[in-house]
């Protein structure tokens, strides 16, 4: 039974992941269609608009037989451990294809710039320290060092999100050897920062900031999302009472921040050359999340490793701890989220291959991966009156959702 493996956010799941779903299961001619995806954080350091569970619930029901959970320390990172932990929790569970979306959407140059760049990886790496030395922030002075080894025109576009993402899974499966084939297919019409709806593919970014702005589903986003989006969408607003954002979390992080000696501070993951003095000294001023997200950022710290960097202060996560885990070969263990018959027959057939632990359910295993998985459950479920975090945080204990 061939399985096609989806990295996915879903937040939330959109016409445009729709078509991504079934063309990865076209191209591949994959019988099980399988998601890792994010947890309660994201890549780019936000909270999920709503649960994990909710969203695997419209993942099931959009053509995705088995999700299963990119564990915290992975998901709210950078491309490189990103890649690591989704392309390695697919291997686990036995993949042939991962099928990802990017803006170049012909595989041949993704290996190709991946053979480029092996074949002048020191002098990229001379050239991106020569530039964060300048100053640069590490998006800006990576592209200008994959300019100076020639990737640029007729190669990859790295200065694209999807971009970056599909090169660093190629290079995942081919750095690690690994038997998966990459596809990839062209996204249509959006770009991944569009701000703007127009027609029925939309950005995610997009469809948030329309859902956030207006507290509702209006006809412009309704018309980007398929309908068990939407239904999960009110059911999870009219269950919790809120759609996820930074504000609500503003103060806990700042109470985090203001308790925290500049000792403390420099431990978490993600702070360097000094970072915790300037979030210490902005926290006096700050009035909101998005405040003091323009008080700290600089020409060196984009927004999105800000707020990644939030998010481990938010959660106490460490350089050593997230360095432990990085030195793991692998992934320590799969966790299911949800499945249809689909995927439960393919469950059968790979279970007796599968070298990790595989379980569901919080409390099944112990490993400092889940500890921090646990501590991110908890700073997400922060923002719910105190009825409702109770409610959602027993889902942690519960077996995986059957579709």
């Amino acid at each position: 039974m061939k399985a096609c493996g989806l990295i996915v956010e879903y937040n939330p799941l959109h016409n445009g992941h729709l078509y991504h779903i079934k063309e990865a299961r076209n191209i591949s001619q994959a019988e099980c269609m399988i998601a890792v995806m994010s947890g309660s954080f994201l890549q780019r350091g936000e909270p999920a608009i709503i649960d994990k569970y909710h969203r695997t619930k419209t993942a099931l029901a959009s053509g995705v037989d088995i999700v299963l959970e990119l564990p915290y320390p992975y998901a709210v990172q950078s491309s490189k451990l990103f890649a690591k932990g989704s392309v390695h929790t697919l291997n686990e569970i036995g993949v042939s294809n991962i099928c990802f979306g990017s803006e170049q959407g012909t595989i041949d140059h993704f290996i190709n710039s991946y053979h480029i760049y092996q074949k002048h990886i020191k002098t990229y790496e001379q050239e991106l320290k020569h530039y964060l030395a300048r100053g640069y922030s590490f998006p800006q002075a990576s592209k200008h060092a994959y300019e100076k080894i020639g990737l640029t025109e007729g190669h990859v576009d790295l200065s694209q999100p999807n971009n970056i993402l599909g090169f660093s899974y190629v290079q995942t499966i081919l750095d690690d050897q690994l038997s998966i084939k990459p596809l990839t297919i062209k996204r249509t019409k959006s770009q991944y920062h569009d701000q703007t709806i127009d027609g029925s593919i939309a950005s995610a970014t997009s469809i948030r900031k329309q859902l956030m702005s207006q507290q509702q589903i209006t006809t412009a986003t309704a018309r980007s999302m398929p309908s068990q989006t939407i239904d999960k969408l009110n059911k999870y607003k009219k269950l919790s009472s809120v759609w996820h954002h930074w504000e609500l979390y503003f103060p806990y992080l700042h109470y985090r921040v203001m308790t925290m000696s500049s000792e403390e501070l420099s431990l978490i993951h993600g702070i360097e050359e000094g970072l915790e003095n300037r979030i210490k000294r902005t926290a006096l001023e700050a009035t909101s999340f998005k405040h003091w997200m323009e008080l700290v950022k600089t020409k060196r710290y984009t927004w999105t490793r800000l707020q990644r960097t939030f998010v481990h202060i938010l959660t106490n996560t460490t350089k050593e701890q997230i360095n432990f885990i990085n030195n793991i070969p692998s992934v320590p263990y799969i966790r299911l989220l949800g499945l249809t018959k689909v995927g439960q027959a393919y469950l059968r057939h790979v279970k007796k291959h599968v070298d990790v632990p595989l379980f569901s359910e919080l409390g099944r295993y112990d490993h400092l991966c889940l500890e921090l998985e646990e501590r991110a459950s908890d700073a997400y479920y922060s923002a719910l009156p105190p009825v409702n975090k109770i409610q959602f945080r027993r889902q942690e204990l519960q077996p995986p959702i059957f579709a």
